[in-house]
C-alpha cells in the first residue's frame, strides 16, 4: 500500500485522508505537493507559505494545499501524479526531477512548479529557460552542476585528497548527469573515484565498510531523496567510519556532518511560492521564465572536524555562510 501524508489547513498538521474523502468539494483551489522524498522540513514549508503570502494567497483562507510523497520509491510516483490529476488540483509543485517528470507525464494542462529539477531542458520540462513551454515552470537549483564546486571545497579542505568515493542511487532519474559532473570534475582535478551504489537501506554498510580497504580520502554524497530521508543515519556511519564527508545541503552539515555546499532552499521555496501563487492568479507557464538558483550555501561542522582531526583552513573559514562551533 502506498504510504501518502496529506498537508492541511491547520498549520501544516498532517491528517489521514485523500482529496476525494472530503464531504464537499472545497470551494478554495488546491495547490498539491508532489515529491520523491518524505514531506518538505517546516522551514522550506514556511518559505512557501510566505511566498504565497507575498501575492495575495493565505492557506486555509484561499488556498487548500495537498501533498503526495513517494518516501524515495521513485516507482510510486506515477501513481501519486495520476491521482492529484484525477482531482484536478489547480497547481502541483513538485520537488526533484523524478516528480517533475512523473507530474509532466501525468499532465498537459495542469500547471507545475518544479523546484530542484537540474537540467530542465535535458529531461524535456522545459522548452528553454526563457520560455519554457507546454505547462511546467519553476527553478533549477543547479544542484548536479556544483559538483565541480564541491570538489574543489574538499580539496582546499583535505589538500592531500586523490581518491573521493561518492555515493549515489541507481534508481534515480538524476544518477546520469549527477555521475557525470562527478566523473568530469575529478578528472580535472587529478581524483580517482570509487561509486559506491545505495539504493536500498541494506546497502548502507557494504558502501561504508568499502571506504577503507579502498583508501578512500573522503566521500561525497550526491543528491537524492533516498539519501536526505535518512540524513542522520548518513551522518553518523560517517562519523563512524571516520570518513570525511561533503554533502549538497545544510541540513546534514546541520545535523553533524563536517561540510555542506548546495542552493539556498528557503529562498527557493519562497519563490516557488511566488510562482504558484501567480499560476492561481491566471499567469502561464510560458511566461514566467525557470528561475535559475543564485544563492548558495557553504555550511562547516567546526566540531565534527575537530572530531575527524582536521583543521579548517582560514580561507575556507572565510568563505562559510554558515560555522557551527
Amino acid at each position: 500500500m502506498i504510504r501518502r501524508d496529506f498537508i492541511t489547513l491547520l498549520g501544516g498538521a498532517l491528517a489521514a485522508w485523500p482529496l476525494g474523502a472530503r464531504a464537499q468539494p472545497s470551494s478554495m483551489p488546491v495547490i498539491a505537493f508532489l515529491g520523491s522524498g518524505a514531506s518538505l522540513t517546516a522551514p522550506r514549508l514556511q518559505a512557501f507559505r510566505q511566498g504565497l503570502r507575498d501575492i495575495g494567497y493565505v492557506e486555509g483562507e484561499n488556498v487548500v494545499m495537498e501533498a503526495r510523497w513517494a518516501h524515495g520509491q521513485f516507482d510510486q510516483l506515477p501513481a501519486l501524479a495520476a491521482e492529484l490529476v484525477r482531482f484536478e488540483v489547480a497547481v502541483i509543485v513538485t520537488t526533484g526531477l523524478g516528480s517533475a517528470l512523473a507530474a509532466k507525464t501525468a499532465t498537459k494542462t495542469i500547471p507545475i512548479v518544479f523546484v530542484g529539477a537540474d537540467n530542465p531542458v535535458r529531461f524535456g520540462l522545459v522548452a528553454s529557460l526563457n520560455r519554457p513551454g507546454g505547462n511546467a515552470t519553476g527553478l533549477n537549483l543547479l544542484t548536479s552542476e556544483l559538483t565541480a564546486k564541491r570538489l574543489e571545497l574538499v580539496r582546499q579542505l583535505l589538500p592531500g585528497t586523490t581518491k573521493l568515493a561518492v555515493i549515489v542511487n541507481p534508481n534515480s532519474p538524476e544518477v546520469a548527469p549527477q555521475l557525470a559532473d562527478v566523473q568530469s570534475a575529478s578528472q580535472a582535478a587529478g581524483q580517482s573515484i570509487l561509486i559506491l551504489n545505495v539504493s536500498k537501506e541494506s546497502d548502507f554498510d557494504a558502501a561504508f565498510a568499502a571506504l577503507a580497504p579502498n583508501r578512500a580520502d573522503a566521500l561525497l554524497v550526491t543528491n537524492d531523496a533516498f539519501f536526505f530521508n535518512r540524513l542522520d543515519q548518513i551522518v553518523a556511519m560517517a562519523a563512524h567510519h571516520a570518513v570525511p564527508t561533503m554533502y549538497d545541503r545544510r541540513e546534514y552539515a546541520a545535523a553533524g556532518g563536517l561540510i555542506s555546499y548546495g542552493p539556498n532552499y528557503i529562498d527557493a521555496y519562497r519563490q516557488a511560492g511566488i510562482y504558484a501563487g501567480r499560476l492561481l492568479k491566471g499567469e502561464k507557464p510560458d511566461d514566467l521564465p525557470v528561475v535559475q538558483a543564485t544563492k548558495f550555501e557553504l555550511v562547516l561542522n567546526l566540531r565534527t572536524a575537530k572530531k575527524l582531526g582536521l583543521e579548517v583552513p582560514d580561507k575556507l573559514l572565510a568563505l562559510a555562510d554558515e560555522v557551527i562551533e
